[in-house]
């Protein structure tokens, strides 16, 4: 069989895994704090006869994109969003200590404090449960304040919300959307991360630029389809040469 179609049907499968990736993107243009995946390639020479220009693609590690979204004004008090670089600690759902930058919050009728998908806030006790009846603002540095009802006048500290600021280097994505230290370790408070309340930061995927990425990838696989093609057609041809001189 023709050697084209393996190196076109290489080119055409890590075409659709791009597409995938560009278009979970698209679909998380308008999700809070969503970091926008990455998805490189790379070209590996063919080893063997033919010619030394044929090259598979593989795929080199994933990644994502951890620049910040813009800040969009919501005046919720239990909105809240990291003002520059670091993480909100919260637990997955196998009780890890995990990070996002999703700072809608809320309080469930338990009294523990999550986020909008359910996940428990951590403080620097561990899970944040907030009084019954209890007015809820959050500081800069992430401590939680309430005034209860039968306190209108007195404000008192509840938790601390733990913020982290590790090396973009070190973080990774996981297939629940959220991020970890690639050595599995939880990463340290950092004193330096701040909160803006009653904001939330908006995805940082670009509509434009993920919809031009989409044509263009879809574009490179019409590409890979018509080598497929053109090697039916030669394997065609040169069967009736074949036919022919038999």
């Amino acid at each position: 069989m023709d050697r084209l179609i393996y190196i076109a049907m290489n080119g055409a499968k890590h075409s659709l895994i791009q597409q995938a990736v560009t278009a979970n993107n698209l679909a998380n243009a308008s999700t809070t704090a969503y970091k926008s995946q990455i998805n490189a390639f790379r070209a590996v020479p063919v080893v063997g006869p033919g010619t030394a220009t044929r090259t598979f693609v593989v795929d080199s590690t994933p990644g994502a994109d951890l620049s910040s979204g813009t800040m969009q004004s919501t005046g919720r008090p239990l909105d809240v969003a990291v003002q520059g670089d670091g993480w909100i600690a919260v637990q997955d759902a196998k009780g890890q200590e995990a990070y996002t930058r999703n700072g809608s919050l809320q309080v469930t009728s338990s009294g523990q404090l999550v986020t909008s998908n359910g996940l428990p806030v951590i403080g620097d006790g561990g899970p944040i449960s907030i009084p019954p009846d209890s007015e809820v603002t959050v500081g800069q540095d992430g401590t939680i304040s309430v005034v209860t009802n039968s306190q209108y006048n007195a404000t008192s500290a509840v938790a601390r919300i733990k913020l982290v600021n590790p090396p973009d280097a070190s973080m990774v994505r996981g297939d629940d959307g959220l991020f970890r230290q690639a050595n599995g370790q939880p990463a340290a408070t950092d004193a330096a991360v701040s909160l803006a309340s009653g904001t939330l930061e908006a995805s940082n995927v670009s509509s434009v630029n993920a919809l031009i990425s989409m044509i263009d990838q879809s574009r490179f696989f019409d590409m890979q389809v018509q080598l497929l093609q053109k090697a039916g057609e030669n394997d065609t041809k040169a069967l009736q040469v074949l036919s022919l001189s038999a």
